[in-house]
């Protein structure tokens, strides 16, 4: 039996107050994100054990414990996906004997594979033309803890910029990207609306660093009881309501 789509739903917990652009998380807030970043990852292993036949000797697991284990030497790599999984790649090749100059050129054609594949999809429609409605109203950007690239998906269309971590600029929660945006877009932190499905990443971090949020929260899990540390100014189960409350 299929299951009825759950009620439209908007609570309300602190009085909106005026702004004038919107950030969009975009991972798992515009679309779906895991079927892609799991297919771009069994892609990359493949890429990798076909090219360098060593590298079947490694599970997954023991990739990603090589790239934890990067973390604990490298602080910085938690902050910057792209550099960390570069990392892993290049010292996974090395850790099999392969030469420095394979290891760099296996890396990099690595990130390229894995890149195209987490790529390879653009923004459903319904979600474009509500971008597209909202756009005519607020400036809209992106704010994103992933690396896709927003131009592959259709994002540049309707939004003015989109944010990464990497290079000193750290993850949400952090404040970085929320002020840098605020920065760029030359307003006050409070006339920037945050919208993500994540309650520290994007509740926690918007509000921390002076700004407006709406969370997503499809299920309406009561997640905000015990995992959120500070409630959002708004909470919606489905994203096409920011019409209606805005």
């Amino acid at each position: 039996m299929i299951s009825p789509l759950p009620k439209a739903s908007i609570i309300q917990y602190q009085r909106l107050q005026t702004f004038s652009a919107i950030s969009f998380d975009l991972d798992d807030t515009l679309y779906n994100n895991l079927p892609y970043v799991m297919h771009a990852s069994e892609q990359l292993f493949w890429f990798i054990n076909q090219t360098y036949p060593a590298t079947t000797a490694w599970n997954v697991d023991q990739w990603q414990q090589l790239k934890h284990a990067l973390f604990t030497r490298h602080p910085e790599l938690a902050h910057d996906t792209s550099a960390a999984r570069y990392a892993m790649l290049h010292q996974g090749l090395l850790h099999f004997n392969y030469s420095e100059v394979e290891a760099s050129k296996g890396a990099q054609d690595g990130m390229t594979c894995f890149h195209h594949h987490r790529s390879n999809f653009t923004i459903d429609n319904n979600v474009m033309q509500l971008l597209e409605r909202l756009s005519q109203r607020y400036r809209l950007i992106g704010i994103t803890n992933g690396n896709v690239d927003t131009q592959r998906i259709g994002l540049d269309k309707v939004m003015q910029f989109v944010l990464h971590p990497g290079h000193g600029v750290k993850m949400k929660p952090a404040a970085d990207m929320f002020t840098l945006a605020c920065r760029q877009l030359d307003i006050r932190p409070s006339a920037l609306l945050h919208v993500g499905d994540h309650p520290l990443s994007d509740i926690a971090g918007a509000k921390m660093a002076g700004c407006q949020s709406v969370w997503l929260n499809p299920c309406m899990q009561q997640r905000h009881k015990k995992a959120q540390p500070v409630l959002p100014h708004i909470e919606i189960n489905q994203l096409d309501l920011l019409l209606e409350l805005l």
